[in-house]
């Protein structure tokens, strides 16, 4: 199994299966170093028994995996001490500080004496925690412990971060923060492993992403580039006469290489006394034959608008939803 010197994961056919129930199928991935990988997938697709394979927590049931070109099953203990996990659900003792947290986990991942104190002030700051730094986590709401547990994630400044589903249950600004927090990362050379079901979240933070089913990989990319390969993906949305609604849908449903035309709400259109219809399948290059189209059939056009495909369209065109 070879890697670059940027390449810092590779597994090839990684697959982990618990009796007769397979959690990770033949999962075959490369990640490069400072990009965040998204990990894509309904709660059950094998996104958390994988990194624990990826960290030499939970041993393979076959295939090969490399982080940092070392084997997690017998050298998961120099992995651990080079990456960080946020879990779902950190575990966060509510009788201790946030510095004392902090401070007890910097010890924990051998932060030099001398380097503690300020890593723990600095990483306090990072998370706006510094006027409750001496207050018991236990009085903390679900935002603050969540900074508190990213916080402890970095302590020990890893090289590759996983974060298990980093915003669940956060309000927005908590959410916001927390992004800017990944974003922070990447700047920084960080490498960011990002499992989440959270679709607008992993759009607007991942490089590449993988969409996963029932522990199988089914498709690996840039949201642009999934969505080349996924015609349906393709879509732009026309303004018509309102009147003239059924007719376009049954005129364009029939006219390739539309794969599926349907009408909209448009609450604007509406009271212009106008419709909207979305055509999937069209890209940008074949507007002009759609445009072509309407004016033969004598359909007035107000507006025209291609549209890139969405995360949430090629996630759902992968899962056949």
């Amino acid at each position: 199994m070879g890697a670059t010197s940027t390449t810092v994961i590779v597994t090839e056919g990684l697959t982990r299966s618990f009796g007769s129930q397979v959690a990770v199928d033949a999962l075959t991935v490369t990640i490069e170093a400072g990009e965040v990988f998204g990990f894509l997938g309904h709660n059950g697709a094998g996104k958390t028994t994988t990194v624990r394979m990826l960290n030499g927590v939970l041993a393979p049931t076959a295939g090969r995996v490399r982080v940092f070109g070392l084997d997690p099953t017998t050298d998961g203990h120099r992995i651990r001490a080079r990456t960080g996990v946020l879990t779902e659900t950190p575990a966060l003792d509510s009788r201790l500080t946030a510095r004392m947290t902090l401070l007890h986990f910097a010890e924990i991942y051998g932060v030099p004496p001398r380097e503690r104190t300020r890593r723990v002030d600095e990483l306090l700051a990072l998370f706006e925690l510094e006027k409750r730094a001496d207050s018991k986590v236990g009085g903390f709401s679900k935002g603050m412990r969540q900074r508190l547990a990213l916080a402890r994630t970095l302590i020990h400044d890893p090289e590759i971060i996983f974060l298990d589903e980093p915003t669940s249950g956060l309000d927005p600004v908590a959410i916001r923060d927390v992004h800017h927090t990944i974003e922070q990362l990447t700047h920084r050379g960080r490498t960011v492993f990002l499992c989440t079901h959270n679709l607008a979240e992993a759009e607007r933070l991942c490089d590449r992403v993988a969409v996963l089913a029932h522990g199988r990989v089914l498709a690996i990319g840039t949201t642009q580039e999934l969505g080349s390969r996924l015609n349906r993906g393709h879509r732009i949305s026309l303004e018509i006469e309102a009147q003239d609604i059924a007719r376009a849908v049954k005129l364009f449903a029939a006219t390739p290489p539309v794969s599926l035309a349907e009408a909209v709400t448009d609450r604007t259109a509406v009271r212009n006394g106008s419709a909207t219809i979305v055509l999937h399948g069209v890209s940008r290059s074949e507007v002009p034959a759609m445009i072509q189209t309407a004016i033969q059939h004598d359909l007035k056009l107000y507006r025209v608008q291609p549209e890139e495909p969405s995360l949430e369209d090629v996630y759902f065109a992968l899962q056949e939803l």
